[in-house]
């Protein structure tokens, strides 16, 4: 049976955005055994490839391959079942995409027997409110991620990527097993960087998010193992 600190280590997913496969596995070895996902990002699957899934899976680890999948439904396929292959846990895939995309994406998912979960991304947690228009023109964020987040779970797909400050808009608009993975997680008195959207891991669970991804704030502490046992700290108690 799972302690308060056991299940607050289930929701968080350390991203390990390095340009390097080396990095990534020094700083993975650093975080023992207080982890359990990890995050793999573009950056890092871009220059080291499946492998180094594969060499975090041969660790146990659990991987958030957070690709942002974006392209014609047979693509996405294709790329969907790739990920399933390489081990992947939770893989990302835009929502702007369309139903098509999602639900062919669902198809591979189910197919590959993998036990892979899918995650919508909706919109960029790096857009603020003078960006924003530029890119949707019209509408509030909070009112597309709802729609994406609708759109997403009519597909068939397991969850979103959020920021934090939309977890509220997803009351009633999902079921409460869906999915609602946020990064744009800062601890207390960490700078917010390019992110834009952001909040505390405390204040993100309490507003019902399933997962939290921190980056920053742990692969570049002085003690990553530390940081990590700080903010399952926070945690605990909620």
């Amino acid at each position: 049976m799972m302690n308060h600190t056991d299940t607050a280590r289930e929701k968080l997913i350390v991203a390990l955005d390095f340009s390097e496969a080396e990095s990534a596995l020094a700083l993975d070895q650093r975080l023992g055994d207080v982890v359990r996902w990890v995050k793999v990002g573009l950056e890092l699957f871009s220059a080291a490839g499946p492998r180094v899934v594969r060499a975090l899976r041969d660790r146990d680890r659990q991987v958030f391959l957070d690709l942002k999948l974006h392209d014609i439904p047979n693509t996405v396929v294709g790329a969907v079942r790739a990920a399933a292959d390489h081990g992947a846990g939770l893989l990302t895939l835009h929502a702007e995409g369309g139903p098509a995309m999602m639900e062919a994406a669902c198809q591979a998912r189910d197919a590959s027997g993998s036990g892979l979960r899918l995650l919508a991304v909706t919109v960029l947690t790096s857009l603020d409110g003078t960006e924003y228009p530029t890119v949707y023109r019209s509408g509030e964020v909070k009112d597309r991620v709802a729609a994406f987040a609708r759109a997403a779970h009519k597909a068939g797909v397991d969850g979103v990527v959020c920021s934090p400050l939309e977890l509220e808009s997803l009351v009633g608009v999902v079921p409460d097993d869906f999915l609602k993975v946020t990064p744009g997680i800062r601890p207390g008195g960490t700078p917010t960087e390019d992110q834009s959207r952001v909040a505390t891991p405390a204040a993100a669970m309490k507003a019902g998010a399933s997962h939290l991804v921190i980056g920053r704030p742990i692969t570049r502490a002085h003690d990553p193992s530390q940081a990590v046992r700080d903010i399952l700290e926070s945690l605990t108690d909620l």
